[in-house]
């Protein structure tokens, strides 16, 4: 029988912001940690328990409470020091020095508490050139180098959405950070602070590609290279019905397999011996998209399912949304089988999943709204012993410390 989530007692308070932040946070909350979003005061709103407040734009929200706090109030700085006190990690999404004016830096809350882990993280390099400027992912991409790989032959660079400096080189990170200073205060019995920012994740993530610069692997500039576009055998074709087929037939077995499939073993190119010839890939490319243009997508998938083809469907959203069981279901980053993530029975008492579809996995294409506040009151009593009137009340719209403090 599976035990608990790998991450369970883990107590995280994390700062809201959008995207990276968190995204670090919800893979936290996935694997189990109890992770508690601080949200800004609304004014004239009082979040009683089972009370949801205004929603926020974070939709990455599952297995997460809220509690909304005045920050501009000492008292609401005095409760975030108050919980500080027990807490496992602080994720601060902020631009440097915002929390630190608050009074809430990791000097303080490091003296308030020795384990505290403080994840911060922000886009540019805190000691670069950047690190006073505004930006988002396309601009950490751009300094990172690693936009300067992306897109096609003769075209400009291009961003993949925020993926890959938000999400991948940022809150992904900031997650193994944390984890491995979790790692490490289990031997050292202190705390640290964990920083990370997306122009270094997103670097990183690109060391491979930048290594592959000097080599015949990629040094012929954006888009023609073997894996970035280049290769008429590592590209997508669009069939019949307007779709695309993906086809990734590297080796010199899996060529043949495509070829054939396709029809196409007449031509010299055809021959495995003769796929690296730069010569043959304009002739080799036409031939490709012709065949692919003559079938539909399913019919390409009747032909190549099963195979070693390295040729398979580029599915798109809303058909995953609707394969739960295969392709289409939400799973978990990796499965831990003794200890799962996404555990099913944490589900019933999260506040962002009340009133979603049934199982968890499915429900992920859809955001998890959190109210700021909701499921917060519930969340200080259970994780820090906290009651309204008992160690918080509500003040302007947020909670701040009560006069009345608990005793922890």
């Amino acid at each position: 029988m599976a035990g608990e989530a790998p991450l369970a007692g883990l107590r995280v308070l994390e700062f809201a912001g959008l995207a990276p932040g968190p995204f670090a946070g919800v893979l936290l909350a996935d694997a189990g940690a109890n992770v508690l979003r601080i949200d800004r005061a609304v004014p004239g709103k009082t979040h009683t328990a089972g009370k949801q407040g205004p929603l926020t734009p974070d939709m990455l929200a599952r297995f997460k409470s809220s509690i909304a706090v005045n920050l501009k109030s000492p008292s609401g700085i005095a409760l975030i020091k108050e919980l500080a006190k027990t807490a496992d990690v602080i994720i601060d999404p902020f631009r440097p020095g915002v929390l630190e004016k608050l009074g809430l830096g990791p000097e303080v809350l490091g003296a308030i508490n020795p384990r505290i882990i403080y994840g911060r993280m922000t886009g540019f390099r805190r000691d670069g050139r950047y690190a006073a400027m505004a930006g988002h992912d396309i601009n950490y991409l751009a300094v990172s180098g690693a936009l300067s790989l992306l897109g096609r032959d003769g075209e400009k660079p291009h961003p993949p959405w925020n993926i890959l400096a938000d999400f991948a080189g940022g809150g992904a990170v900031l997650f193994q950070g944390v984890l491995m200073a979790v790692i490490a205060r289990q031997r050292t019995g202190k705390g640290q602070v964990v920083e990370a920012n997306m122009v270094d994740g997103a670097a990183y993530l690109a060391s491979f590609p930048r290594m592959a610069l000097k080599t015949p692997l990629g040094d012929h500039g954006r888009g023609r290279n073997q894996l970035d576009g280049g290769c008429p055998f590592y590209d997508t074709y669009e069939t019949r019905d307007g779709r695309y087929m993906s086809v990734g037939a590297l080796e010199p077995q899996f060529y043949s397999v495509l070829v054939a499939g396709l029809g196409l073993a007449s031509h010299p190119w055809a021959d495995e011996s003769r796929r690296n010839d730069r010569a043959t890939w304009p002739d080799m490319r036409a031939a490709f998209e012709a065949a692919f243009k003559a079938k539909t997508r399913a019919e390409w998938e009747a032909v190549f399912d099963g195979t070693d083809a390295c040729c398979t469907p580029v599915l798109e959203f809303p058909e995953l949304e609707s394969q739960v069981g295969r392709e289409g279901d939400q799973r978990p980053v990796v499965t831990l089988r003794d200890t799962p993530m996404l555990a099913v029975d944490r589900k019933a008492t999260s506040p962002a999943w009340q009133g979603q579809g049934p199982g968890v996995q499915g429900d992920g294409y859809e955001g998890s709204p959190l109210g700021a506040g909701q499921g917060g009151e519930e969340a200080l009593e259970k994780w820090f012993g906290l009651k309204r009137g008992r160690g918080y009340d509500v003040e302007n719209g947020g909670l701040v410390v009560s006069k009345r403090k608990a005793k922890l």
